[in-house]
């Protein structure tokens, strides 16, 4: 991951070796305006520059931290200045919204593992407990 391009413009192809996405991705990332749109080389291909693989290692990380692209757009084009004051901000956020999806994932749970224990003994039934449920209760 620590590969340099030594300046070099990288093509598409290479910038995705390199960032570990696929080309499409890139392409989108570029269309969502992530990334800057590169020069392009005399014969049309697009040229990207060491910042371009910055750019997608640093979404590749803020992604693996359940951030959106929405979200991940705003810290990347946030001002250096107050800058740590609002991504705190930001993140604190992104952890009340996880708090509340974790109490509605175990809410879910909990309502699964009811319809599961009606229907423990009564696998081999026509009428289907669970079934029934889905297509009957408000839950």
């Amino acid at each position: 991951m620590g590969e340099k391009t030594n300046n070099k413009p990288l093509t598409i192809g290479q910038l995705a070796r390199l960032s570990a996405v696929g080309i499409e991705t890139i392409r989108f990332y570029e269309r969502k305006g992530l990334i800057h749109k590169p020069m392009r080389s005399a014969s049309g291909y697009r040229l990207f520059d060491e910042k371009a693989l910055k750019t997608i290692k640093f979404i590749r990380r803020a992604k693996a931290l359940g951030l959106s692209l929405r979200e991940i757009k705003e810290l990347l084009f946030l001002p250096e200045e107050n800058g740590c004051e609002k991504v705190n901000l930001k993140i604190l956020r992104k952890i009340a919204e996880l708090d509340n999806k974790i109490r509605d994932l175990e809410r879910i749970k909990q309502l699964l593992e009811q319809l599961v224990s009606h229907c423990q003994n009564k696998i081999e039934r026509d009428d289907c407990p669970i079934l029934r449920s889905l297509k009957e209760s408000e839950l």
